[in-house]
């Protein structure tokens, strides 16, 4: 069974064409992936690192994006060199029970994931249209008929659509930071790690909220099955050259991510921060204090509509998915709109019941976990992905190479250290 056989190698590729109109080919996949390193999970986990700690978590943002960019290439690679998504090479490789556990835990992964969309969308039409929480909640039950609509007008024009929106996110960033004029020195010290960020209880919970909501489990199967929208062709030159073009393009996509990451951190630091506002965690609160704190009365306006984007984007990213985790694993297929109600429903129970029993500032402290809970998931989809594309029974000729392979199982090492640290700290309070 194809992943996604809908558009399975239905975009052609020049193959005989210079490099720019073969990279242009591949462009897209990446965008699809960079989605998921901004969705609203990351807005929360950045802007309350940045308001408590200043810009010291900004070397969590940047490591956070090195790791995903190793991971993506091997998630390409795979889908590329094996011809088969994360979820499918699972169910083959694995047994039955190993693999139905693993399929529970991605679907457990992209619950989360919802989650964060659903109240990052909520909390963005409250922001801009003053809908309550509860309401905006629901409403996002309707955004299943966007990704319906879009998908009738082929694979290249939902990844256009989305790259749209991004480029709406990074310039209302740009904007934002223009006026909040950070420190720019200190943030580049930001960029070098701390010993703190291991040894503070609070920063560590933090860290890894940040690279849960930054290397997202599910954007490895996702990635793993949309390179090969691509027509790439047999003959192990064509797919070595398709394998460079994807990695191409999901490293320029995922930098792109890393700019509007660090931006996120960067402006809470530069407004909330230096101004001893080190409480504010929740997006409502930033969205409040940003026009008075930097004078600029669009200032809140614009952080509203790049939320807004995010979760609206997120929400197309993770549909897709959903869709590749359940065909890959239980060779199930559902109809799109089924798919997406039934993700969506198991993410608005939560917030609904976390909104009525927390109230409105109950929805950020659900952000922040659902990112905490992505990161524990992380090691479930990162260990078998190394594992796949490091063997050339799975790979053959297109198995990574060993210096690859070395950065990738310390970069799983670190993954499981800091998620064996988390659990620890949670269990001993």
């Amino acid at each position: 069974m194809r992943s996604l056989p809908e558009v399975h190698g239905s975009i052609s590729v020049p193959h005989d064409a210079g490099f720019w109109r073969r990279l242009f080919a591949f462009v897209g996949p990446g965008w699809l992936v960079a989605v998921g390193y901004m969705d609203p999970g990351n807005w929360a986990t950045d802007i309350a690192g940045g308001s408590a700690f200043g810009y010291a978590l900004l070397s969590v943002v940047l490591l956070s994006n090195l790791m995903a960019i190793i991971l993506q290439s091997l998630s390409a690679r795979l889908g590329i060199g094996a011809g088969m998504d994360l979820a499918q090479a699972c169910k083959q490789q694995y047994s039955r029970p190993v693999s139905f556990v693993l399929w529970v835990l991605c679907e457990i992964a992209i619950i989360a994931c919802d989650l964060a969309e659903v109240l990052g969308t909520a909390i963005a039409l409250k922001l801009l249209f003053g809908l309550p929480l509860v309401t905006g909640v629901c409403i996002t039950a309707l955004d299943v008929f966007l990704i319906l609509a879009l998908q009738r007008y082929g694979f290249r024009r939902l990844e256009a659509f989305v790259a749209a929106l991004l480029i709406i996110i990074a310039g209302c960033f740009a904007f934002e930071l223009a006026w909040a004029g950070p420190n720019w020195a200190d943030a580049a010290a930001g960029l070098v790690p701390s010993a703190q960020i291991v040894t503070n209880p609070l920063m560590l919970y933090i860290a890894i909220g940040i690279l849960g909501a930054t290397v997202m489990p599910h954007n490895l199967y996702l990635h793993s099955a949309i390179v090969q929208t691509r027509a790439v062709g047999e003959g192990l030159a064509r797919k070595r050259d398709a394998l460079k073009m994807a990695t191409i393009d999901s490293t320029v996509s995922l930098g792109l991510a890393f700019f509007i990451n660090a931006a996120i951190l960067i402006l809470a630091a530069a407004t909330f921060h230096v101004a001893g506002r080190t409480e504010v965690a929740d997006i409502e609160e930033a969205h409040q204090l940003l026009a008075p704190m930097l004078g600029v009365g669009a200032a809140s306006v614009v952080f509203a509509v790049a939320l807004l984007a995010s979760g609206q984007n997120s929400t197309v990213t993770g549909t897709l998915a959903g869709q590749i985790v359940m065909e890959g694993f239980l060779e199930i297929r559902l109809p799109m709109w089924i798919r997406r109600m039934i993700t969506r429903g198991l993410a608005i129970i939560p917030a609904v019941i976390g909104v009525v029993i927390a109230g409105d500032s109950g929805a950020t402290q659900l952000l922040v976990m659902s990112q905490v809970v992505l990161s524990l998931q992380l090691p479930f989809a990162v260990l078998p992905l190394v594992a796949f594309t490091g063997s050339r029974r799975v790979m053959g000729e297109m198995a990574a190479p060993k210096w690859l392979l070395v950065v990738a199982w310390l970069i799983a090492a670190v993954i499981v250290c800091l998620n064996c640290w988390l659990l620890w700290g949670l269990v001993s309070g």
